[in-house]
């Protein structure tokens, strides 16, 4: 019985930290739910795919900001306030440029604008960073949504585990009430095959088979609450798996070669460093674009009026408070520093090694773990069928024991070791069973596989 306590005793604790306090459940009609409509409704309401989801728009939101530096930049400026009087002309004016009596306003506006020409690659590179960055973001969050898919089949075939052990345990005490009472039969007929003592062990086997099946509850509904919060239901909701019994899948595992090479080609994993790689090799290239000047074309409109200031049309006499005039231009600008640029550029380089360190450890270890899920798997297909035979001789050892128990001719330890070799083959069936549906779940997310594309 300690496998039997044990596998409970895993199911009960792989539920419990998403379960909070049971509330009582309404006397309604359960939703029952099928394996792919839990991972649709995991999928659907998850939080972390929602921070996914923001961090893609602020990875868009960086590209339509690089975008916008393709375009012309306008800044305008306006003015108004007091300005002494000027009358006259540029020779000769009756107003003194220090007399503050003669005091009147302006109003004065000025427009510039700036349309970049070529700046070496400061724009196209960070465009292009911005674009693979938006790629990773996704790539991020398909690998979220497969985590949340895997977390779900872990609570779903949870459930259907501790309700196995549940039925395992009933039966075992079903057995252990007819022994009891047999026994209790033969006590009374002073027959020498049973002794008070095996009435005690009975009864001391059936409180223990007691105590799992308490477990065993505790661990289905721990369970059904992990599920439901995982499906985004509320604590109140009563729901239900469509499944109603733990059997063997029927495929077997394919060639590790062929699951490696669709890790390769699926993982989002491998998607997120391929962006990434090129979107901090844009990065690098933008930095040192810093080297080299901004070509750029620039027009200014300038306008200023003041009532009581004479307007002055001599070419080379301007007057900052009474004007009109606009004009465009061919320019460059270009920014020198001693060392500034450099360690940017040394910056973005080492972050471009870096993630270049990490392709070399996803190109490792991805594999290894799409192998430890395949062999898992393969160890779990061997397990199921060693222990049905167990467990199939273990039931015909229960039988032979009853039988020989009932005509009084068989000892009690004899029933007692069928029984509890009977617990534990078949409790061990079914967490094979278990193992191989979790081995082929944690295979598809090795490998990417795509929730529901199957």
């Amino acid at each position: 019985m300690r496998t039997l306590r044990a596998v409970v005793l895993a199911c009960c604790l792989t539920a419990l930290p998403l379960s909070g306090a049971l509330a009582a459940e309404p006397a309604t009609a359960p939703k029952t739910l099928s394996l792919d409509e839990c991972i649709r409704g995991a999928i659907a309401t998850a939080p972390e795919l929602g921070e996914s989801q923001a961090d893609i728009e602020l990875a868009q939101s960086k590209l339509e900001e690089a975008k916008g530096y393709r375009f012309p930049q306008i800044e305008m400026k306006a003015l108004f306030g007091p300005v002494p009087e000027a009358r006259g002309n540029q020779v000769w004016s009756p107003d003194g440029s220090d007399d503050t009596s003669r005091i009147t306003w302006f109003a004065r506006g000025d427009a510039t604008l700036v349309q970049p020409l070529y700046t070496f690659g400061k724009i196209s590179e960070n465009m292009k960073a911005a674009t693979h960055g938006i790629e990773v973001d996704r790539a991020k969050k398909d690998q979220r949504r497969n985590e949340v898919a895997l977390q779900t089949k872990e609570y779903y075939y949870g459930v259907l585990l501790a309700r196995e052990m549940r039925e395992v345990v009933l039966e075992v005490r079903e057995n252990l009430d007819k022994a009891r009472k047999k026994a209790q039969e033969l006590l009374d007929k002073s027959s020498p095959n049973v002794e008070e003592l095996d009435i005690y062990k009975l009864d001391a086997f059936n409180g223990e088979v007691g105590k799992y099946l308490a477990e065993a509850d505790k661990g289905e509904t721990l369970a059904l609450s992990a599920l439901r919060s995982r499906v985004g239901l509320p604590p109140e909701a009563r729901i239900d798996i469509a499944t109603e019994r733990l059997v063997p899948d029927e495929g077997t595992a394919g060639d590790l070669p062929a699951y490696i090479d669709e890790a390769r080609a699926k993982r989002p994993e491998f998607k997120q460093l391929k962006e990434g790689l090129q979107a901090r090799e844009a990065l690098v290239e933008a930095a040192k674009a810093a080297y080299y000047p901004d070509i750029f074309l620039a027009g200014l409109l300038s306008g200023a009026y003041s009532p009581e200031r004479s307007r002055i049309d001599n070419p080379f006499i301007t007057d900052e408070f009474n004007h009109f005039w606009t004009g465009i231009a061919l320019g460059a600008r270009w920014k020198l520093d001693f060392g500034i640029t450099g360690s940017k550029v040394a910056g973005e380089r080492a972050q471009y090694n870096r993630l270049l360190s990490t392709k070399v450890y996803a190109d490792t270890n991805i594999p290894l773990q799409v192998k430890k899920a395949w062999l898992e798997l393969k160890e779990a297909e061997k397990s199921i069928d060693s222990t049905r035979d167990a467990y199939s001789n273990a039931k015909k050892w229960i039988v032979s024991a009853m039988a020989n128990f009932d005509f009084g001719v068989g000892p009690a330890k004899e029933l007692f070791d069928g029984l509890q070799n009977y617990a534990r083959m078949r409790a061990g069936y079914f967490q094979s069973i278990y193992n191989q549906k979790m081995s082929r779940a944690n295979l598809d997310y090795a490998v990417g596989a795509m929730p529901l594309e199957k």
